[in-house]
């Protein structure tokens, strides 16, 4: 629904397949000793309960002590897995392999021009090229990344914002992977760079319509928070930027945005559990933003624009899936809001979309999205068809208005991603391209993929999709890996990943746990699944797994998982729970200090995540955070094996967190199962950039699993 001006970019995945030796479970060599954090004394207090922290110094990212213990880590890591460097590089030349290098997006239309983004053989970054009128027009290049990260260990590239008369095109780098942007103005008649080069911003912009305003958003330096918008005058001096708005409320965060009509820019702050929206017109950028709805704890909206209306998803009057309103622009608060969707219990409202002559919405039923056509002029009411247990749908870019045809993307954990056209009056659909798996030799036949439910300690049923290869037979002799997120009501969806085909063609099945935290289930899933309710999120997991083995589709010996962010809590409070459920285990910038982080407001992102985990400095939160808190809990037990990755620049959940709770199980755990930590010194949260670096962080997290299951 909130609209971005012409961004894009080519979801490209890749598939391999090779033979296995016979099992062995990889364990600390006697031969290669573990590093040992140095143990200094330091105390935490709250509500009269004490906790020593021993590790507590590894949060100075300066102290080259600090690096030594990091790099210390990454060379035992090497050590341990030089017997699967072999295998690291089959599997990287493998992925690389099924990427088709030479490639190129779906063109959009905007505003005059087709916008393309390319893939060239050889190389880490996309280039970015527009047509004039024609897709037969000369190619005009907007921005090649692969010159433009030239000398950089880390970059990218985000937020083109192209002006209304087509000469300007805003856009911003990160070199750091903080998620700190420099932005940027590009003349695109002369090719050259405006004076402009604004730090610390988020990359979000929105031109006004005079090709001489822009607005955009402003992070804190040190909380990474999005806190202020402010507008430049290109015109002017680099330094001619006006405060236009601040966040004050720690909380919140905000971002700028252009309507799709381009007639209004918005000012959007938001928490987890509160939104509120102010207005300008476009053609009116020295004038005053206007409220739509003063924010009320819990009330959520999110706004469209066509005509005199804004349309609206949200919340109000406890549409805990949402509804859809209308409000006349110049009477936009709530009181006005007039019902033309109603809420359902459920039915999930995701996404709207609007056009000249039809609107429609994402709706999510059973766990299952569907897209939603309905006509302005006679109420023709329909879904777009569709079949299928298990997959992933949503709108994809729709930039023009005055149009019968909306765009979708589609795929299924054994389908390859897929842009559909689909037109709205004569109700025929078109393929516009699907991802090519590159090597001969992929048939989506030769995969099963089906949609099973465990039930949870409490009774509740929890769904699982999974696929697998046709000749693997489920036993209690088969691998699987078990991934889940389960936080900020985030929704893994059953997708394709020609990367994951690796594992599925040496025997291993792939599972989704659509745990508790998500919105797999609508909106309430969610709700049940965070603050007070969080531990339902890990027991889901933990009773999903279960379900797993006593199936008989595995069995401990034969069992994996991995989560990223807060599915690293989610591992981390899992061992914690139930270690003797899995083999090995795969954590992903993990956040697992939780107590601690939650604490310090001036880490980033924690002010406004208290709606999500709890504020610990209510003892209440404190207690019940610290009950499953990762780091805390550590405990004398034999954990299973596991990999723990980190970046030293990550900005969402700080390096320190994964290091020191491997520390801590250093000297903690029982058994001789590897614990191995891997910091890449020049990423951040999301990893290195890059197409083919990233491949080759994903082959060492294979290589590590396929190490533990098969040997090497």
């Amino acid at each position: 629904m909130k609209n971005q001006i012409p961004y894009y970019f080519v979801v490209l995945c890749t598939i391999f397949t090779t033979s296995c030796n016979q099992p062995h479970t990889m364990k600390e060599s006697k031969a290669i000793i573990p590093p040992m954090a140095d143990r200094v004394h330091y105390q935490l207090k709250k509500h009269d309960h004490i906790r020593i922290d021993p590790y507590y110094w590894l949060r100075e990212r300066d102290n080259p002590e600090v690096i030594d213990y990091l790099e210390r880590e990454n060379d035992y890591y090497q050590k341990i897995t030089a017997h699967t460097d072999d295998l690291k590089n089959t599997l990287f030349d493998e992925l690389k392999g099924r990427v088709k290098e030479d490639d190129n997006s779906v063109p959009y239309f905007y505003n005059g021009y087709w916008y393309i983004t390319r893939y060239e053989k050889g190389k880490d970054y996309p280039i970015y090229i527009r047509k004039k009128d024609s897709l037969t027009a000369p190619e005009e290049l907007l921005f090649d990344c692969n010159k433009m990260a030239e000398g950089q260990s880390y970059f990218q590239l985000s937020g083109i914002s192209i002006s209304p008369d087509n000469t300007k095109a805003a856009f911003a780098v990160d070199t750091v992977s903080r998620r700190l942007y420099t932005l940027y103005v590009k003349d695109l008649v002369s090719g050259q760079l405006l004076e402009t080069k604004i730090p610390n911003t988020s990359g979000s912009t929105a031109w006004a319509a005079n090709n001489q305003h822009l607005f955009y958003t402003v992070k804190d330096e040190i909380t990474l928070r999005s806190s202020a918008i402010h507008r430049h005058d290109i015109l002017g001096s680099a330094t001619n930027n006006k405060l236009i708005f601040e966040e004050k409320d720690e909380t919140f965060s905000v971002y700028v945005s252009s309507s799709k009509s381009d007639e209004y820019i918005f000012i959007n702050s938001f928490s987890t559990l509160t939104t509120e929206a102010q207005f300008l017109k476009a053609d009116n950028p020295l004038g005053d933003f206007k409220m739509v709805q003063e924010r009320t704890r819990g009330l959520e909206y999110d706004i469209a624009h066509m005509g005199d209306y804004f349309y609206i998803l949200t919340n109000k009057d406890g549409a805990t899936n949402y509804k859809l309103i209308r409000t006349k622009i110049d009477t936009p608060a709530a009181s006005n809001w007039e019902t033309i969707l109603e809420h359902r219990e459920d039915v999930l409202l995701e996404d709207l979309e609007l056009f000249k002559d039809y609107w429609a919405v994402t709706e999510r039923q059973n766990g299952l999205s569907r897209i939603r056509i309905k006509s302005w002029e006679d109420g023709t009411d329909y879904f777009l068809p569709l079949e299928g247990e298990t997959y992933s749908l949503f709108i994809s870019t729709n930039l023009q208005f005055d149009t019968s045809k909306i765009r979708y993307g589609y795929s299924s954990l054994k389908t390859p991603y897929s842009v559909f056209e689909f037109d709205m009056a004569t109700q025929e659909t078109t393929l516009l391209k699907e991802q090519e798996v590159m090597g001969g030799d992929f048939d989506k036949n030769n995969y099963i993929e089906k949609r099973i439910w465990a039930t949870a300690r409490d009774g509740v049923k929890v769904p699982m999709s999974m696929v697998y290869h046709k000749d693997t037979k489920l036993t209690s002799g088969t691998p699987i890996l078990q991934y889940a997120y389960g936080s900020y009501g985030s929704t893994i969806d059953p997708g394709f990943s020609s990367s994951r085909l690796s594992l599925l063609d040496r025997g291993f099945v792939y599972v989704i746990a659509h745990i508790r935290g998500g919105e797999y289930l609508g909106r309430q899933w969610y709700e049940d699944g965070k603050l007070f309710k969080k531990k339902n999120t890990f027991n889901d997991f933990i009773d999903c797994s279960k379900h797993l083995i006593q199936e008989q589709m595995t069995a401990p010996e034969h069992l994996y998982a991995y989560g990223g962010s807060a599915g690293g809590l989610l591992m981390g409070a899992v061992v914690n729970e139930s270690p003797e459920l899995y083999n090995g285990i795969i954590a992903a910038v993990p956040f697992v200090d939780v107590i601690t982080t939650m604490l310090d407001d001036e880490i980033p992102l924690t002010t406004s995540e208290y709606d999500e985990w709890g504020n610990p400095n209510d003892k209440s939160y404190y207690d019940y955070m610290l009950s499953y808190s990762p780091y805390d809990q550590v405990r004398e037990m034999e954990y299973p094996n596991m990999l723990v990755t980190t970046g030293l620049h990550d900005s969402q959940v700080q390096y320190w967190e994964p290091a020191k709770w491997v520390a801590k199980l250093r000297v903690t755990k029982t058994g001789s199962n590897i614990l191995l930590l891997d910091t890449n010194m020049e990423a951040g949260h999301g990893g290195a950039s890059g197409r083919f670096e990233s491949l080759k962080e994903l082959a060492k997290k294979y290589a590590f699993i396929l190490d533990l299951e098969f040997g090497n």
